[in-house]
């Protein structure tokens, strides 16, 4: 048996290791309170960071921009990413133009939303410049690309290598930088094809006939050439986009009223069969229509021949710029006098002013009337013939004129 004295020693040992024991147990407790609010505290402060920064792993445009904010990974992918594609010399290569602005913020903030998790999330996110690796295939599809150009019958083959010089894709838009060699190609294929100001060998009516005599005439206002700015234009689209024939007649110009240009495809020189002749030396007038002979006047006068400034009418190949009826015509005589005279039909064919009209102040109607009391450059027409002339000439018709 225990002693009093012994058992009173064992009681006081069990009496310390109860109250060690509930020692540990308070500061368990407490410890495991201060952890709980630590880990709770460090929830809260992950899930607050992630509500304003990227994940870690995140690159946007080939940046990363893992644990900054939307403004700061803004202005990091602005000075850091490739921004622009270059063909250069028949090479493609991805750079950067430091003078441009790569991204918006919305469009970061909107990377960051299709990103964002409530608390950190290590999974990579990677977020490609989609449009610039498209323009990178699209310049080597260029780099390559050859064109069949047709016009007035002719076919020219158009290769992008040889003709653009350099084509950068920056900011969403493709530009053709220095593309003289494709200008000055088109400059050459316009003076082959153009009919501006080119002669020919016509025939024109002598009295009724039809085809009375050849004469050579030279196309002023009237015709057409390539239009080279329209051209261009639309074969650098060409190439981008893999089109691989062009249809030039769709790119003309014209001179004087009109500016598309006139008798593209026709026959007779592009004059067609229906067109308007003016002979100074007969004074006479025929138009012809569907290729027949359907008004003839042999008493016509023209501007004045002699004594009369700047009055003779213009010879070449011309056209009707517009009809209008009634009609005042203004202008000045030969004095510096202003006129302004009344007609029934108008029918102008030159911008300084020359063009078919009813004369009814006229009195002089002879053959030499013309030589030195002539018009100031119109095609004077008696009053009791402008009609069947009106209804039988139209818009855009060719008007020869030759002496």
């Amino acid at each position: 048996m225990q002693s009093i004295k012994d058992l009173k020693k064992q009681n006081n040992r069990n009496n310390f290791y109860l109250i060690m024991v509930g020692i540990f147990m308070i500061l368990a407790v407490v410890f495991g309170v201060i952890l709980y609010n630590r880990h709770v505290e460090s929830q809260k402060a992950a899930k607050e960071f992630a509500i304003t920064h990227f994940n870690p792993n995140v690159t946007i445009y080939g940046v990363k921009v893992g644990n900054l904010t939307v403004d700061k990974a803004t202005n990091k992918v602005n000075a850091k990413a490739n921004n622009m594609v270059v063909l250069e010399k028949g090479k493609v290569s991805i750079e950067r133009d430091p003078k441009l602005k790569t991204i918006q913020r919305e469009e970061v903030k909107k990377y960051f939303d299709k990103q964002h998790t409530t608390m950190p999330d290590k999974r990579i996110f990677d977020y490609k410049y989609t449009d610039l690796a498209a323009a990178n295939d699209a310049l080597k599809n260029v780099s390559q690309a050859k064109l069949n150009y047709q016009i007035a019958g002719k076919s020219y083959k158009l290769q992008a290598r040889d003709l653009l010089n350099e084509v950068t894709f920056k900011q969403g838009k493709f530009n053709f930088i220095n593309s003289e060699n494709l200008t000055a190609k088109l400059n050459q294929i316009d003076q082959e094809v153009t009919t501006l100001h080119k002669s020919y060998k016509f025939t024109v009516p002598v009295k009724k006939k039809l085809n009375g005599k050849e004469i050579t005439v030279k196309n002023e206002s009237y015709g057409w050439g390539v239009n080279v700015k329209k051209a261009q234009a639309a074969i650098e689209q060409a190439f981008l986009t893999g089109k691989t024939k062009l249809d030039g007649k769709d790119y003309l110009y014209g001179l004087g009223y009109s500016t598309y240009g006139l008798g593209y495809g026709q026959n007779n020189h592009g004059i067609g069969d229906d067109y308007i002749v003016v002979s100074l030396k007969k004074q006479a007038l025929w138009i012809v229509k569907k290729g027949k002979l359907v008004v003839y006047l042999n008493d016509v006068v023209t501007g004045t021949e002699n004594g009369g400034k700047g009055n003779r009418t213009p010879t070449g190949v011309w056209y009707i710029h517009y009809k209008e009826s009634p009609s005042v015509l203004r202008g000045r005589n030969s004095d510096g006098s202003k006129y302004a005279s009344p007609v029934k039909y108008w029918m102008p064919f030159t911008l300084s002013g020359c063009g078919l009209h009813d004369a009814g102040w006229r009195g002089d109607w002879t053959k030499t009337a013309y030589l030195r009391g002539g018009s100031h450059g119109c095609v004077n027409i008696k009053p009791a013939e402008a009609k069947k002339v009106w209804r039988n000439v139209t818009k855009h018709e060719p008007v020869i004129v030759y002496d």
